[in-house]
């Protein structure tokens, strides 16, 4: 008994340790490193972990906590956001083009802590309330799932039109960013319907089919246009406190949170969408917030997804991780539960305090480091880690991903119109036209 608790405390430490390194790194997502223990389970089974589930599930928890923390710092220092934190990348940006990049790593960091918080408090509750709405709502998936690929497409009203000798050329200063949004939105799905059914990547990888994409949707543009811009940061400054009030932070984290469980809860939305829709429904207008809600909504997606699997009488599986565990692992009970909310409380104090390291150590890299040469660094790292994770087939992926990418950064559209690689294709299944559509495109 002594042994096992030994070998829990030190593998949940582990897990804190080796999210520090993969927050750091762009393109590597926490899920794809949590995912190879389900993938190569005699290779894991041979290493100091063993495959004790005891072990294995406050690793994988802290891992995940401990990516959705540190990430941030790639997200705002590299340009190198994952299709969570997509939304975020405007508002940090100018914070770092103001030197105070490690300003808005700690208000994101502040609504990540903040969505911990809210996950502990509302994890006494969510037996009795998940299983009665997943009967409420399971019919009705496909309805808020158009609903929402709707939503995102009236909300980016034309804006401009103020432009231009002409009249035609004033209303396509209007409506380029509309057209150029609906047209990323289609073209993404579009490629999601060949990810889902036909992707050219080895079978041994498959369980990655998804991360070119959105790599090379969310993560290479920005990066390129970096690269174009010559852009030259600022010095950091490093300030003894945060500007934020109370009131800031508690709308902040409580639009994330609200927003972050929503795309934990329902099949494809992510957190940066959750995040969008929480900060329109609490008419979030203030940076701070924003940012905040952000760092609260990419955390709770992400741990909360997690969490749903060993929630007691529920035992939801969200995300590609959870569907993957359940196939080889049960939870059982009340008693799994509290293990892994202490491993998600234990992670996220520990990846706080790691932050404040992490970040310091980027900040003295980009002072001594042209932040072009990082940002040819960080598109050496992006293609590297696609090329060895899915081969030949994920760099084509991600090729074609990139040019979807780009169309929102040249236009000044929406950057989330990129999710309808998921969205479309899934909610079409839903509805039970996706066999039709891929019959229609040769992929059946």
């Amino acid at each position: 008994m002594v042994a096992l608790m030994l070998k829990v405390v030190l593998s949940s430490c582990a897990g804190t340790l080796v999210s520090g390194v993969i927050g750091w790194l762009p393109a590597l997502h926490g899920y794809n490193v949590a995912m190879l223990f389900i993938v190569f389970p005699q290779q894991i089974e041979k290493t100091a972990i063993g495959n004790d589930p005891y072990v294995i599930m406050p690793f994988m928890m802290r891992l995940i906590v401990g990516w959705a923390i540190l990430n941030t710092v790639p997200t705002i220092f590299l340009g190198a956001p994952d299709e969570s934190a997509v939304l975020m990348v405007f508002p940090t940006q100018k914070y770092l083009m103001q030197g105070r990049g490690y300003e808005a790593t700690m208000l994101s960091a502040l609504g990540a802590m903040g969505g911990i918080v809210c996950l502990l408090l509302c994890a006494p509750l969510l037996s009795k309330t998940l299983s009665v709405a997943r009967a409420v709502m399971g019919p009705h998936y496909f309805w808020i799932l158009m609903l929402i690929l709707a939503y995102m497409v009236l909300s980016e009203f034309p804006k401009g039109g103020d432009r231009g000798p002409t009249r035609l050329a004033r209303f396509w200063d209007a409506w380029k960013s509309l057209l150029a949004g609906i047209l990323t939105l289609l073209l993404a799905g579009w490629l999601g319907f060949i990810l889902m059914r036909k992707a050219p990547i080895n079978t041994t990888f498959e369980f990655s089919n998804i991360m070119p994409a959105f790599v090379g949707l969310f993560g290479i543009p920005w990066v390129i246009q970096n690269i174009m811009s010559g852009t030259e940061v600022p010095e950091q400054h490093i300030p003894k406190s945060v500007d934020c009030t109370g009131f800031i932070a508690f709308r902040g984290i409580t639009g994330g949170f609200l927003g972050g469980f929503f795309a934990a809860y329902i099949p494809i939305v992510t957190g940066g969408i959750g995040g969008l829709l929480a900060g329109h429904a609490t008419a979030q207008n203030d940076e701070r917030a924003f940012i905040i809600s952000q760092g609260a909504s990419k955390l709770v997606y992400y741990v909360g997804a997690f969490l749903l699997l060993f929630v007691p009488m529920a035992s939801i599986a969200r995300g590609g991780l959870a569907n993957m565990l359940r196939t080889s692992y049960v939870p059982r009970g009340e008693k799994d539960y509290l293990m892994i909310l202490a491993a998600m409380a234990i992670s996220a104090a520990l990846a706080f305090f790691m932050l404040g390291l992490v970040v310091r150590i980027t900040i003295w890299l980009i002072k001594r480091v042209d932040y072009r040469l990082l940002s040819w660094l960080t598109l050496a790292i992006m293609t590297t880690l696609v090329f060895v994770i899915t081969g030949w087939g994920g760099l084509l992926i991600m090729l074609v991903s990139t040019g979807i990418g780009m169309i929102p950064i040249v236009y000044y559209s929406r950057r989330s119109n990129c999710m309808g690689v998921l969205l479309i294709p899934v909610a079409l299944d839903m509805a039970g036209y996706g066999p039709a559509i891929a019959r229609f495109m040769g992929l059946q």
